[in-house]
């Protein structure tokens, strides 16, 4: 029997002996990349953080200690020595484990997360809720170094060193997010890693410490003894110590015995702490420790070479988008490239390798970045920012007051949009048509393929006003790419076919299921037309005129929450226009978090398949 076998509960780990801990790692760590390779998932920053994760169970007292990981993506070992072990292999399935702490699925997850730099507001949040009610409790947030640099965790750094709270924080540094960090604060913390002063420091105190009669040597030797713990007192952090907190470290994240001495001596330290830890992102796995980035949030791989197992060979949309933009680039120098940390996951890294003096990545700071794109456009420049469409949301108020108030030339790439799969509720991008559609000035586009996507970047280019273009995550559907993209007049829709039954009006990726959902009711004698909206804001309202004159009968579709989405922009326009005979059907999501799973299990339990499609469209006509 394995010693993680015998752990249902973090309780257990407190008898265990160092020796048993090391083992312990190494068995989870094999656990994590085992199940992993079948599901996918966040591999590297869930092996990083193993050890550490074993000695904060180890040291406090879950759940009456509460544990805050900021994103989530490393809470897998938590998540395995808090009695979900035997359900790991359900990871990220329908049904099946989330792959970010969630409340509702165990009470060891303390604050239910998926964005970053949240954990330190939260934190507080609780360690004055224990306050208030007298209790005495720890609290403690982890919080990697890319999170850090979000405007949101020096809020709360700031706050809570006022105070003077209670409460851990915890700096996971692995010199990355997702790709390579950038920025001061990123520069700041690798000074303290490599900080001279440490070396001198330890050198001098030996020295002197040998020179006390009778006790200097006992004493020295003690020190070396315990030299990697000198090292969390000898370094300061500046920084953290003027906000208000106590600073402890850099220290060693893969050892278990030092980390558990260090929590130690933060619960008995009034006021805030702040632990420095040093980790490295997929430690225990070699294809992880050498392409972290690749191996930050993973599909299937083999275990043996670590490849990822490629199941379509169809370029993805952010793959056409990567190559649009360059291409385009080459012939504006005015085009220039943002990114919130993320070059490789939204198709920039290409554009910031061909053009690095017109490529900024700005970390993980969604707000920032769109302000930063708005002061471009307010000199000419022509920014393209490229965000996923559930971390557009951090950047509400951005794009309303510093882009469409004043009716800049911003484009917004919206990646993985609509819904996600086996991420979940966290990151499922159903918001954006609704958030965005009542802003004024803005433009907001969905192609129904590749090419489309590749006419819209083109065109979005030439309007001269705020422009959204969201596209889905993966691959597209096979169309051919031409060389040179066609460009679209601004609220221009597309009939694809014609039919007197009944009208689909479809979004974006919804256009090809209504294509085939057509095929299919023709068979049984239902002649659908099939319009290709292409805009949700401005709607082509002679299409809608045109289309409703030959039928009374029009099923909206989008993979966007339906309150306020593509379809109520159709009901507003028939209603506003007395259009009181023509009847609108809705498909689209429900007023819900949408949980996680399979693409295609969730469009069919949410009737956006081709099958429920017909379905809806068959009932429809019978009423």
């Amino acid at each position: 029997m394995s010693i993680l076998d015998t752990i249902d509960l973090p309780s257990k780990l407190k008898a265990l002996s160092k020796e048993q801990l090391i083992v312990l790692a190494e068995e989870i760590r094999q656990t994590i990349i085992k199940t992993v390779a079948k599901t996918g998932g966040h591999l590297a920053p869930s092996l990083g953080v193993v050890e550490l994760t074993l000695a904060l169970h180890k040291v406090f007292n879950m759940p009456e200690d509460k544990i805050i990981w900021d994103v989530g993506h490393q809470a897998y070992c938590h998540k395995i020595i808090t009695g979900r072990r035997k359900k790991f292999n359900t990871l990220r399935q329908k049904n099946g484990l989330s792959g970010f702490p969630k409340i509702s699925e165990s009470e060891y997850d303390s604050f239910g997360t998926g964005h970053s730099s949240t954990s330190i507001s939260a934190a507080l949040g609780m360690a004055l809720a224990r306050d208030i009610s007298g209790q005495n409790n720890e609290v403690i947030a982890v919080i990697g170094d890319g999170s850090l640099t979000g405007g949101q965790a020096f809020e709360a750094l700031n706050n809570a060193g006022h105070l003077g709270t209670n409460m851990i924080v915890i700096l996971n540094d692995n010199e990355m997010s997702i790709d390579k960090n950038v920025g001061a604060l990123s520069e700041y913390l690798s000074q303290m890693r490599t900080a001279p002063t440490y070396n001198k420091v330890k050198h001098d105190l030996e020295f002197l410490l040998r020179k006390i009669p009778s006790i200097g040597d006992s004493v020295a030797n003690a020190v070396e003894r315990v030299k990697d713990s000198l090292r969390y007192l000898l370094i300061p952090g500046e920084l953290f110590e003027d906000l208000g907190f106590t600073y402890l470290g850099p220290i060693d994240g893969h050892n278990i015995e030092l980390l558990s001495e260090v929590l130690e001596k933060a619960k008995a330290i009034n006021g805030p702490v702040l632990i420095h830890v040093l980790t490295q992102k997929g430690k225990g796995y070699v294809p992880a420790e050498n392409k972290s980035n690749k191996f930050h949030g993973v599909g299937p791989f083999c275990i043996e070479s670590g490849e990822i197992i490629k199941t379509n060979s169809k370029p993805t949309y952010t793959a056409v988008f990567s190559k649009a933009l360059v291409n385009l680039a080459m012939e504006d120098e005015d085009i220039v490239a943002i990114t919130a940390a993320m070059p490789e996951g939204t198709g920039l890294k290409k554009f910031g390798e061909s053009f690095p003096t017109r490529f900024f990545d700005v970390g993980i700071v969604e707000q920032h970045a769109v302000t930063v794109a708005a002061g471009l456009a307010s000199q000419k420049e022509k920014p393209v920012l490229a965000l996923y469409s559930t971390f557009a949301q951090r950047a509400y108020d951005q794009i309303i007051h510093d882009v469409c108030l004043q009716n800049l030339p911003v484009v917004l790439m919206l990646d993985r949009a609509g819904i996600v799969g086996e991420d979940g509720p966290t990151h499922h991008g159903v918001f954006d048509f609704s958030f965005i559609r009542h802003m004024p000035n803005v433009t907001i586009m969905a192609p129904k393929d590749e090419s489309e996507l590749n006419d819209m970047l083109y065109s979005a280019l030439k309007y001269q006003s705020p422009v959204v273009i969201r596209y889905p995550r993966g691959c597209g559907i096979g169309v051919e790419v031409p060389d040179k993209p066609k460009f679209i007049e601004i609220g221009s829709s597309e009939i694809l076919s014609k039919g007197i039954d009944v009208a689909f009006f479809a979004i974006g990726a919804m256009v090809d299921n209504c294509i085939k959902a057509s095929q299919l009711l023709a068979a049984r004698g239902i002649n659908a037309s099939v319009i290709n909206a292409r805009f949700v804001k401005p709607l082509d309202e002679k299409i809608i005129n045109d289309i409703s004159k030959q039928t009374k009968k029009l099923i909206t579709v989008e993979d966007n929450i339906l309150a306020g989405g593509f379809g109520s922009a159709i009901l507003e326009y028939i209603n506003d226009n007395n259009m009181f005979d023509v009847r609108v059907l809705r498909l689209g999501l429900p007023d819900k978090f949408i949980e996680q799973g399979k693409r295609q299990e969730l469009l069919d339990n949410y009737n956006l398949s081709v099958e429920k499609i017909v379905e809806k469209a068959i009932e429809f006509l019978k009423d």
